[in-house]
This record gives C-alpha cells, sequence and structure tokens, in this order.
C-alpha cells in the first residue's frame, strides 16, 4: 500500500455511521497521521460542529488504522479496539462541517493488549486538540 490510503474500509473495525477517519496519510513505527472531513450527518456533530467526544474517537480511531494497517501488511486480522483511558485532554477549538482535520498518533508503550499513545489534532496548521491514551485490543 502507498500513501495516502483512500480506502480505509478494510482497515478499521469500525463502521459508518460511526467512521471518525477518511484517509490514511501515513504509518510508520510510532507516528501514524489521518485525516477527516466533518460530516454534517456524523454522530458527534452538534450545532455544526464536531463535540470533545468525536475528537477522542478520532485519535482512537487512528490508532486503530495504524493498526489495521499493520495486520494488513502482515495479512493478519483486524482486531477490535477500545478506548479504556484518557489522560491530559486538552480541546482548545472544535471543528467546523466540512473542516478537514489532520490526527497525529504516536505509540509510546505496548504492554500484552494494551497500547499508550499520545494524540494531536490539527486544523489549518493549528493544534486543536490533544490527549493521552490506553487502547486495548481485542479479538
Amino acid at each position: 500500500m502507498e500513501f495516502p490510503v483512500d480506502d480505509i474500509s478494510d482497515l478499521i473495525p469500525q463502521k459508518q455511521p460511526f467512521v471518525f477517519v477518511d484517509k490514511l496519510l501515513y504509518a510508520g513505527d510510532s507516528l501514524t497521521r489521518s485525516s477527516f472531513k466533518i460530516k454534517k450527518d456524523a454522530v458527534f456533530v452538534k450545532d455544526g460542529l464536531l463535540q470533545e467526544a468525536g475528537l477522542m474517537e478520532n485519535i482512537a480511531q487512528t490508532a486503530a488504522l495504524r493498526a489495521g494497517y499493520m495486520a494488513h501488511q502482515a495479512n493478519a486480522l483486524v482486531m477490535n479496539g477500545y478506548i479504556g483511558n484518557v489522560k491530559n485532554l486538552e480541546i482548545f477549538a472544535l471543528p467546523k462541517i466540512d473542516d478537514e482535520i489532520i490526527t497525529e498518533v504516536n505509540i509510546g508503550e505496548q504492554i500484552f493488549n494494551v497500547t499508550v499513545i499520545t494524540g494531536k489534532i490539527w486544523l489549518d496548521g493549528k493544534l486543536i486538540a490533544g490527549c493521552e491514551m490506553k487502547v486495548f485490543a481485542d479479538n
């Protein structure tokens, strides 16, 4: 697969209407980058803005996108993942409908089925959100 990956449907376990990533822009050993254009019918859009829960889900799905990409490269099954803990969440702005956000996830510690990640979301080159998260993988 070459970047960007436009069809990510086989790389994540989530299905519409609960998909908060559109493209895989990059996936490496520790850094993953995705994009997502805010849609008016997205689950967590309220008053024309993607709410905090949608931003957290976008970070988690960017991590899932990396895991799915790595599984695909290894001819393995894509696993389900669950947010276990969110720490140091900072939201500076909420993106509006038709905005395209860029999300970066850095992989930290991986212990058994738990991965600690740091996620940051950018809009037009400005940091709008970030957090640390523990994600649990499950078959």
